[in-house]
């Protein structure tokens, strides 16, 4: 894997990364407000699994192609 390619990469956990925690947040906030919409909440749910997710895979991308 070229270095710009990793790059590329971390940038993109970066970015997932910070979507994440900001998505944390809201759900926070969120789940403390008893008269928020549960649908809203589990989608948001949802996506923050789904980001975790894909920041694990693009992580293990990384790993396998860095030399021991």
């Amino acid at each position: 894997m070229v270095v710009d390619a990793v790059e590329v990469i971390q940038q993109r956990i970066n970015q997932l990364q910070e979507e994440h925690h900001d998505l944390d947040d809201v759900i926070g906030k969120l789940a403390d407000d008893p008269s928020q919409d549960e649908l809203q909440l589990k989608r948001l749910k949802k996506r923050k699994l789904q980001l975790k997710d894909l920041i694990l895979a693009l992580q293990s991308r990384l790993r396998e192609n860095v030399p021991a």
